[in-house]
Formats: C-alpha cells, structure tokens, sequence
C-alpha cells in the first residue's frame, strides 16, 4: 500500500470544544497510526500529535477543523480520527 494524503472536514460537537481532555484523546489516538496527522484551521496547521499544538486550536463548539493525514495508515486514521471528534469526545451524552 502506498502512501496517500486525506482530507477530511469535522465539526466539533462538544459542548466545551477541543480543551484539554479532548486534545489528550486526539494525540492519544493519533500517535498509534504511522500517518502524519494535521489539523486545519483556517489558514492555520496545528500538529495532531503534539498536545502543545493543540491546546493552541482554540476550537470552541462549532468550529469546523479539516483533519488531513498522510502515510501508509491515512484511511484508517482519518476515519478514527472523524470518529472521534464527531462524537464529541463522548462529551455530548448527558450523565
């Protein structure tokens, strides 16, 4: 399989946006695919396996963020990846 590039738009659902425990989620995740992992926003690229680089997105509930992988793993990735942040980082149930 060769290497390939995806892209793929995300809203972000939870109540609080991409804060610190849904950062942790996503980097934990991210990092167990061999694909570079992106998050764009606007003109900006943020590192999806760097917790630093993420708790700079200021994504607040709302924000649609385009995921883009690249590497051997990307459709795998970006699927887990859309997954997650679409489920609102099992944030939206009530408890």
């Amino acid at each position: 399989m060769s290497d390939q590039t995806l892209e793929r738009n995300v809203m972000v659902t939870n109540p609080q946006g991409f804060h610190l425990r849904p950062a942790s989620m996503f980097v934990k995740l991210a990092c167990t695919f061999q694909s570079k992992v992106e998050i764009l926003k606007g003109n900006d690229r943020f590192d999806g396996k760097s917790s630093l680089d993420l708790l700079t997105l200021g994504a607040g509930n709302g924000t649609t963020l385009t995921l883009r992988v690249s590497g051997v793993d990307a459709s795998e990735a970006i699927e887990a990846l859309a997954a997650l942040v679409e489920s609102g980082f099992g944030e939206n149930n009530p408890g």
